[in-house]
């Protein structure tokens, strides 16, 4: 008998093999003695970092050019065979060149380059990055964005110090102290009643979105709220339809700006009108399987859509791409 589809592999920026237990954040003496033979990954103003061309491991710093110990604005990522982890700000050297790379929305944008190093952004390029290099550019860019939030106190207003390398903040005035936030998101793959996994997939777009961009549907957890119960409330004020049998499917680290997707599988009646939310959503529509398979078979070409226009599928680091793919060549059922 034919099972409900389950995701095929992890998606991007959940995979990490790094030792980030709180027991090592919280030993300085540990960490700065190995200071010396630790790595550190770089961060520009755009949360970029270098590789090397043709690599799929990051292109890191020896942590000991940087000083005898950690400096104040080091961040601490973790462990892994033997060798810690940690981030810094940090540039490309001298005038790097601009060159033309396929970006996160599969239309084409500059990046820097210098020397063999491009300086390449998390929701691009982490799809093409081995397990160890995806968790520790993931990891970075969270904490990078939490601490540009995290500079006063939300208490008194009060300036804060970090505290465990990173990983919390101490206001000055108060004491109070404050640790990473993530904010939660559903990610919802919507498919009909037809069968076991369904023939026709719920997709949308947003005015914002490169032309022919169509994805699944998102949105936040609100407060006092299930996730199933959000489940079915953002697809009802997305897409007017209503959904059941929600059930999930995994989760991926999100830090943009600083957000968890949890994704799961839902059905809705395919035969029942839908109503785009009014500036929120710029078309949604039912669409068959076959016209996702060809569009992960286009290779990041648009491709036509049986009900009129084109389609995009969702950027190569996304779960939303994973679960499109999971359900695109599932067995239907019967």
């Amino acid at each position: 008998m034919t099972a409900p589809f389950q995701l095929g592999r992890l998606p991007t920026l959940s995979r990490s093999t790094v030792d980030r237990q709180e027991t090592l954040r919280t030993n300085p003496e540990r960490l700065r003695t190995r200071w010396v033979t630790a790595e550190v990954l770089l961060l520009d103003r755009k949360l970029r970092t270098p590789v090397r061309e043709g690599e799929s491991s990051l292109a890191t710093r020896k942590a000991v050019t940087f000083g005898d110990l950690p400096p104040k604005d080091a961040l601490f990522l973790g462990e892994w065979e033997g060798v810690d982890y940690w981030s810094l700000p940090g540039e490309p050297d001298g005038e790097p060149e601009l060159v033309p790379v396929r970006g996160s929305w599969g239309v084409r944008e500059e990046i820097p380059k210098a020397g063999d190093e491009l300086w390449v952004d998390l929701r691009a390029y982490g799809d093409q990055l081995d397990d160890r290099s995806a968790g520790l550019f993931t990891t970075a860019q969270a904490l990078r964005n939490w601490h540009r939030q995290a500079r006063y106190c939300a208490r008194c207003g009060g300036r804060t110090e970090r505290l465990q390398f990173g990983w919390a903040t101490r206001c000055q005035s108060c004491g109070r102290e404050e640790y990473p936030r993530t904010d939660p998101a559903i990610i919802c793959l919507v498919h009909d009643d037809v069968d076991v996994n369904g023939e026709h997939v719920l997709l949308a777009r947003q005015p914002v979105w490169p032309p022919g961009r169509y994805s699944v549907l998102a949105g936040f957890v609100e407060a006092g709220e299930s996730l199933e119960n959000c489940v079915t409330r953002e697809i009802r004020e997305e897409a007017g339809a209503e959904v059941w049998d929600v059930r999930y499917l995994g989760s991926q680290p999100w830090p943009f700006p600083r957000s968890i997707m949890l994704g799961f599988a839902a059905r809705a009646d395919a035969s029942r009108p839908l109503t785009p939310a009014d500036g929120e959503i710029e078309d949604a529509r039912w669409v068959p399987r076959a016209d996702v398979r060809a569009a992960f078979e286009s290779h990041g070409e648009a491709v036509a859509l049986t009900g009129g226009g084109t389609m995009i599928l969702p950027g190569t680091s996304s779960i939303a791409r994973v679960m499109l793919e999971a359900w695109a060549y599932a067995d239907p059922g019967a």
